[in-house]
């Protein structure tokens, strides 16, 4: 595709999964959302992909369309790790509002990362990565061959959406260190809330929290816990480098 700027948001690498196998298969540059602060007016072609968060969109996303520049055509591919809730049609529903053109939207199953409640077993994690190519590869088909998609009339549980956006901050607050902490900043520096710092020689949580987990995840010495316990399965998709997470490519 000519002039073609895949926008994604990742915390765990599924997002971004998507993103290199889209640029794989149709070239462009691969863009992190809360790295970009142009209205997309200089690409001729927009492709989304971002998770559902709460049976919506983060708030890098939802801001992101904010900016965006009023009728641009864009393609949207989300993924979720639960359940899609009306996501699709909700975010059908602000892209339009924000004056945007949705030309099709489409919807991946990846490995669940909302792990602070409970764990998804192991064999079911890789059950969905291991069919993950497959169903990657029927969307960028249908890309390829104008084969738009929309999700069907229904109802959205925007309502739930907004109440849960609205708590994000609290899980930030439930948040804290223990003693494997080796203060090596990587929690500061991927936060895409600048919600994490480095105080008085100890690792502070403000109230800005987003819920993307992505410190909860990406930690290298798992030393970010929840709520005091640290009895949850961390999870990074294991087909990306971890490193080129919140990074462009070009």
């Amino acid at each position: 595709m000519k002039n073609l700027a895949i926008f994604y948001f990742s915390s765990t690498g599924n997002s971004l999964y998507i993103a290199k196998k889209t640029k794989e298969r149709f070239g462009g540059s691969i863009i992190y959302i809360p790295s970009y602060n142009g209205n997309g007016s200089e690409f001729e072609k927009i492709i989304i992909i971002t998770p559902i968060y709460s049976f919506g969109l983060p708030i890098p996303v939802l801001e992101f369309l904010g900016i965006l520049e009023k009728g641009k055509e864009i393609i949207i591919i989300q993924n979720y790790g639960g359940m899609k809730g009306g996501a699709d049609r909700l975010f059908l529903d602000y892209a339009t509002k924000s004056g945007l053109c949705v030309k099709g939207m489409f919807a991946l199953k990846m490995p669940e990362n909302y792990t602070l409640v409970m764990s998804p077993p192991t064999f079911y994690k890789n059950k969905i990565l291991k069919s993950a190519d497959r169903r990657i590869k029927k969307v960028l088909d249908d890309i390829s061959n104008s084969k738009f998609k929309f999700p069907k009339k229904g109802k959205t549980k925007e309502q739930l959406y907004i109440k849960n956006k609205a708590n994000w901050h609290i899980i930030g607050k439930r948040f804290s260190v223990n003693e494997k902490c080796i203060k090596c900043g990587k929690c500061i520096q991927i936060c895409p809330a600048q919600n994490i710092e480095l105080k008085n020689g100890k690792i502070v949580f403000k109230d800005k929290c987003m819920a993307c987990l992505g410190c909860f995840h990406r930690c290298p010495q798992k030393a970010i816990i929840y709520k005091n316990k640290d009895n949850k399965k961390r999870y990074i998709n294991p087909n990306i480098n971890e490193n080129e997470i919140g990074k462009n490519i070009f």
